[in-house]
C-alpha cells in the first residue's frame, strides 16, 4: 500500500443493530439458509429460535447444526408462533406471496420480514407483497446480498468520495456455471431473474435507476429445460449518458476434463478522474477467497491502491441483509434494501425481458408505471 493521505476505512462491514436478540423464525432449510444465512447469523450474534422446511428432516438437521431450539412442522405453524418477531424466508419465489399473505395477519408479533430475492415471479406479484407488508406495518427487507459483498461496499464508498470523478462506464462480467435448483426447471425466466438479478440490482445500488434498458440473450447449451434467457447481456443507459452493462455467461465453455476451466466474475468502473476494478470470488465457493478491489485516481497520482480484507460474499454478506432489516425495526425507518426499493430492481428485470421479447430498448418508467 503506498504512503498516501487518505481514509482507508471503506465501510465494507454492515452496521449491526443495537439489539441482536430479535427472535428470528426461519422458513426454509436448504443450502442458502443452512450454509449462508445461519452461518452469518451465528458470527454476528443474531438469534434464530425456530425453523421449518418442506421436509421436517431437513429442518431438524439444520436446527441441530446451528443450535436452533424449535422445529415447526409447517410454515403456517411457525408464523403463528407468538415468540417469532422476524421472519427469514428462503423459499422459491413463486411461493413467497402465499407465505407473506398469511404472515401479515400475525402483525401483533411479527415486526419484520426478510424475503429472498427474487421477491416474486413478476413485478405485479412483488408489488402485492410490498403492499401487504406496508398495510400491516411490517418492515420488509429483500435479501439482495451482493450489495454486501465487500468489494461492492468498498466501491460504493469510493464513488461517494468522488475518487473516480463522474462515472463514464461500468461493467460486470461473469463466466461461471450456476447450480440451477430443481424448482427453477418449472420457470422459463432463468438467468436474469435468479443469477443476473444480483448484477442488475447492484448496478442500481451503485449508480441509481437507469432511464433505459436494452437486453439480448441466447439459450445456454448446457441448460436442457426450457428457458428464455441463458447467456445474457444487459445495458443500462442513464440520462447523463453514463452506461452500465452486465454480461452473464453461464455456459463458460465445456465443463469436462478435456478443456481447461476459467470461471470468474470481474467488474470495472471508469470515471473522468480514475478507474476501479476488481473480482467477486463467489465462483470459488466453498473455498473462502475474498473479493478484491484496486483503484487509481488523480486524487492520489501515479499508483494503484489495493485495499484487502478477510470477509467473503458467501456467507458473510448475509449478516448485512439481516442487519439492515433489524436496524429498520429498532429505529422505525425504511430498510436499506426495502421491498419498495426492490420494485425498481424488478422493473429493470421486467424491462430486460420485454426488451428481449420485443427486440427494442425499454424505458424503466414504462414498466414501473404498470404498478403505480
Amino acid at each position: 500500500m503506498p504512503n498516501i493521505d487518505m481514509d482507508l476505512d471503506l465501510s465494507i462491514n454492515p452496521i449491526l443493530p443495537k439489539r441482536k436478540d430479535f427472535r428470528i423464525g426461519c422458513i426454509g432449510a436448504g443450502f442458502i439458509m443452512k450454509d449462508c444465512h445461519l452461518v452469518a447469523y451465528k458470527d454476528a450474534g443474531f438469534n434464530p429460535v425456530a425453523i421449518t422446511s418442506r421436509k421436517q428432516s431437513t429442518a431438524e438437521a439444520a436446527a441441530a447444526m446451528h443450535g436452533i431450539p424449535k422445529v415447526h412442522k409447517s410454515w403456517k405453524d411457525l408464523i403463528k408462533d407468538p415468540e417469532i418477531e422476524v421472519l427469514d424466508i428462503a423459499i422459491p419465489p413463486d411461493c413467497q406471496l402465499e407465505v407473506i399473505r398469511e404472515a401479515v395477519k400475525e402483525k401483533n408479533h411479527i415486526k419484520g420480514i426478510l424475503a429472498q430475492k427474487p421477491l416474486a415471479m413478476n413485478i405485479q406479484e412483488a408489488a402485492e407483497i410490498v403492499r401487504l407488508c406496508d398495510e400491516a406495518g411490517i418492515k420488509l427487507g429483500v435479501n439482495s446480498n451482493m450489495r454486501y459483498d465487500q468489494s461492492m461496499r468498498a466501491l460504493k464508498t469510493i464513488l461517494e468520495r468522488n475518487y473516480l470523478g463522474e462515472p463514464v462506464l461500468a461493467s460486470i462480467e461473469m463466466r461461471a456455471i450456476p447450480h440451477w435448483q430443481d424448482f427453477l426447471k418449472k420457470y422459463d425466466r432463468i438467468e436474469m431473474l435468479n443469477m443476473g438479478i444480483h448484477h442488475l440490482d447492484v448496478m442500481r445500488y451503485l449508480f441509481g435507476d437507469p432511464e433505459k434498458i436494452t437486453a439480448v440473450t441466447r439459450k445456454d447449451p448446457r441448460t436442457t429445460f426450457n428457458h428464455i434467457d441463458g447467456i445474457t447481456h444487459v445495458t443500462y443507459k442513464y440520462e447523463n449518458d453514463f452506461m452500465a452493462t452486465t454480461f452473464d455467461d453461464v455456459w463458460g465453455g465445456p465443463d469436462d476434463d478435456q478443456v481447461e476451466q476459467d470461471y470468474f466474475i470481474k467488474w470495472r468502473v471508469e470515471g473522468l478522474d480514475g478507474i476501479a476494478q476488481g473480482t467477486i470470488n463467489w465462483p470459488k465457493y466453498p473455498v473462502r477467497v475474498p473479493s478484491t478491489l484496486d483503484f487509481t485516481s488523480r486524487k492520489f497520482p501515479r499508483c494503484w491502491i489495493k485495499p484487502r480484507w478477510d470477509g467473503v460474499w458467501f456467507p458473510d454478506a448475509f449478516a448485512g441483509t439481516m442487519s439492515q432489516l433489524l436496524r429498520a425495526i429498532e429505529t422505525d425507518t425504511e430498510p436499506e434494501i426495502s421491498g419498495k426499493d426492490n420494485l425498481k430492481t424488478f422493473a429493470v428485470i421486467d424491462a430486460a425481458y420485454l426488451s428481449i421479447k420485443e427486440e427494442r430498448t425499454v424505458t424503466l418508467e414504462e414498466v414501473y408505471k404498470t404498478i403505480q
